[in-house]
């Protein structure tokens, strides 16, 4: 880890607090507790957790770069999408989950005023204190005709929700559980304390339950011993309370990830997991507790599966590339300036990275799942690949 930037004594003096808390924790617990709980307190545990502390995280100078902090080509193109289900139930309201530095919301928003199309409301859940303050702040500036529409909640509302809830790079944050698997039997890691800081621990002997899970996963044990790779525990619990509210609508999710046979694939013997700092990717998540984020890939056909579970239908899952060309990038991209202007060249460069292969366009999938929309919903109708969850 020598080529990452050193923390500030500021945040150094944070991390420690959390370490701190993680300690006591550790030792309530017996000795250990597992990876999940450590990934959950990391990130969110509050004031002092990855997400609920306030270092910055998006954009330039950020840890790490989402697609509406590249081009509001991204934002645009989704109105598309969220418009056509909205104009089909007459109307409704857009639920944004994890609003991030709330660019797309306003990329969204805006696109959607410009088409005639806005919804009722425009509701946030944000976990993040200091995150909701910059979302309300930026929503002020580049919206202020229409921050009266959007509103922050602490929850999901009880029931009846009409219209779309968006998800973009939420589902890669949920704490996971980490397994190796060795050959006949998996050990689930574990984390203890070794001094100040942090070690893995494999435990084996899991509950019935989450055995069956990890077989599933190695595809009931063709994996060589060593095999190491995760899994969200709480990916069916999450869905199926979201689609309890969902009364009729699209309930989008945008991640990278993977259809099952390519997450749990031989040759990705080492997992997802995967940390940001400054801009810095590497695969340490027991280092500085709370000062980097920590994520895992999305398993899409699991959500495939946990929505179906909960009642909803899979109205369509494609590649970034596919959803964004289907709702219309080539037309906003045109309408940027002539082809030779300063404009359109910046625009061009942005939606190269949005679409490219070896950018963002295969890397991010997007999933569609429904209740009581009859519509082809824009952006699975270029290309579906459904028949590969």
């Amino acid at each position: 880890m020598n080529d990452l930037p050193v923390p500030s004594a500021h945040e150094l003096e944070l991390s420690a607090e959390l370490a701190g808390l993680v300690h006591r924790e550790i030792a309530a617990a017996g000795g250990s507790i597992p990876f999940a709980r450590f990934m959950e307190l990391s990130l969110y545990a509050p004031g002092l957790g990855y997400y609920s502390a306030g270092h910055r995280k998006f954009g330039a100078g950020g840890d790490f770069v989402t697609a509406p902090e590249i081009s509001p080509l991204f934002g645009r193109c989704l109105a598309r999408s969220c418009g056509a289900v909205l104009q089909s139930l007459g109307g409704g309201d857009i639920l944004e989950f994890g609003a991030g530095s709330g660019q797309l919301a306003i990329d969204l928003l805006g696109e959607l005023e410009s088409m005639g199309c806005l919804p009722e409301r425009y509701l946030v859940l944000e976990r993040s204190a200091e995150l909701k303050a910059r979302q309300q702040q930026a929503i002020a500036r580049h919206l202020p005709q229409l921050q009266d529409r959007v509103s922050w909640i602490d929850a999901l509302p009880a029931t009846g929700f009409r219209g779309v809830m968006l998800a973009n790079e939420v589902l890669d944050a949920m704490a996971v559980e980490r397994f190796q698997w060795d050959g006949d039997k998996a050990a689930l890691f574990h984390v203890c304390s070794e001094g100040e800081g942090f070690a893995w621990q494999l435990q084996t002997g899991a509950g019935n339950d989450v055995t069956a899970v990890i077989e599933d996963c190695v595809c009931g044990g063709n994996m060589e011993a060593g095999y190491i790779s995760e899994f969200n525990m709480s990916l069916q619990p999450w869905l199926q309370t979201v689609a309890d509210r969902l009364e009729q609508g699209l309930l989008l999710l945008i991640d990278y990830g993977y259809p099952h046979h390519e997450f749990f694939h031989p040759q990705r013997s080492s997992g997802t997991l995967m940390c940001h700092y400054r801009q810095h990717a590497h695969a340490d998540p027991l280092l500085w507790p709370g000062l980097q984020d920590i994520t895992a890939h999305v398993n899409f056909t699991a959500v495939a599966e946990a929505a179906v579970a909960a009642g909803l239908d899979v109205a369509g899952y494609t590649a970034q590339a596919y959803f964004l060309l289907d709702c219309g990038l080539e037309d906003f991209l045109l309408q940027s300036g002539a082809t030779d202007s300063t404009d359109y060249i910046k625009a061009a460069q942005q939606a190269k990275t949005l679409i490219l292969p070896g950018e963002m366009g295969e890397r991010f999938k997007c999933i569609g799942l429904t209740r009581a929309l009859d519509i082809p919903v824009p952006g699975f109708r270029l290309q579906d690949q459904r028949e590969r969850l």
